[in-house]
């Protein structure tokens, strides 16, 4: 019974330089390689990544160009020991912007711009908002303990929970309707400006004007006026209320039914009530008031 057998013969024949026998040849020979098919796509996946590598190294010189990238920096900013600077031009975030210090060059002022709003935001250790100021389209609004405005060593305006203090030697007001205060005013001085009139006016309640040495009202050029709706006090619990002028008039006040008839003289004399009322009392030889019923 014979079986069918394929039988490959492989032949290692050791030779040296003198031998001069010849190599046999091998009965088959075997193909080591890619062909076909599989060497077509593995050429064409190479030229695929030589054209990706190529575009590649062109648009990474091209943003070098385009963003002016240079050892020093990007362009007009410089990156030095001391930070970042923009020598000149624009800068545009996207994102919040991180910062110890922000300031402008020596020759220019700085400026902050946004379509919507500014925040500047202070933060503690624990990332805790401790101050910010909100610049927006319609308000600017600020949150903090305390609330400086300074020049040089000298403060010119300081507030928080309790009180505002203006610090500078002059605060004016400029407003056709002046300055509303709800609650009361300390100032050592209160002034009008040259040629304009100086109003103190509480249109629905009282006004009251206190002083631990006095209150000196002085109009240099103009009058002095104090009108009330109802009662009118000039109050001195130790001292005198001093009426010191060239004339004192008092042109209302009435008239009592006594005194002396016939009086051709048009002669009054000012009569005083225990309770403090002034009332006038036709004049005559001696003093007519206690004829007259107007206390």
């Amino acid at each position: 019974m014979c079986f069918p057998q394929q039988m490959v013969r492989e032949q290692y024949v050791n030779t040296t330089q003198d031998s001069s026998v010849p190599a046999p040849v091998p009965d088959s020979i075997y193909k080591i390689g890619i062909y076909g098919w599989r060497k077509r796509c593995l050429y064409l996946f190479v030229l695929l990544l030589i054209i990706i590598l190529t575009v590649n190294f062109a648009l990474t010189i091209w943003i070098l160009r385009v963003m002016w990238f240079n050892t020093e920096g990007m362009g007009h900013l410089k990156v030095t020991s001391d930070g970042v600077r923009l020598e000149d031009g624009e800068s545009e975030f996207l994102f919040p912007l991180y910062a110890q210090e922000i300031h402008s060059r020596e020759d220019s002022s700085l400026l902050v711009n946004s379509s919507e709003n500014v925040t500047l935001n202070a933060r503690n250790e624990n990332n805790d908002v401790t101050g910010s100021l909100s610049v927006g389209p319609d308000v600017a609004q600020g949150n903090a303990q305390n609330f400086v405005i300074s020049s040089n060593t000298k403060t010119l305006f300081s507030a928080d929970d309790k009180e505002v203090v203006v610090g500078t030697d002059k605060l004016r007001v400029t407003g056709l309707e002046g300055a509303l205060f709800e609650h009361s005013v300390e100032t050592p001085l209160l002034k009008a400006e040259p040629f304009k009139d100086l109003r103190l006016e509480s249109p629905t309640r009282s006004l009251s004007m206190d002083a631990p040495k006095g209150v000196f009202v002085k109009a240099l050029a103009g009058n002095i006026e104090a009108a009330s709706n109802m009662d009118f006090l000039l109050h001195s619990s130790e001292g005198l209320v001093i009426l010191d002028a060239e004339t004192v008039r008092l042109p209302n006040l009435p008239l009592g039914q006594g005194g002396v008839s016939g009086n051709a003289q048009g002669l009054y004399e000012v009569c005083v009530c225990p309770s403090g009322k002034l009332f006038l009392s036709k004049a005559g030889v001696t003093s007519t008031c206690s004829e007259s019923q107007e206390c």
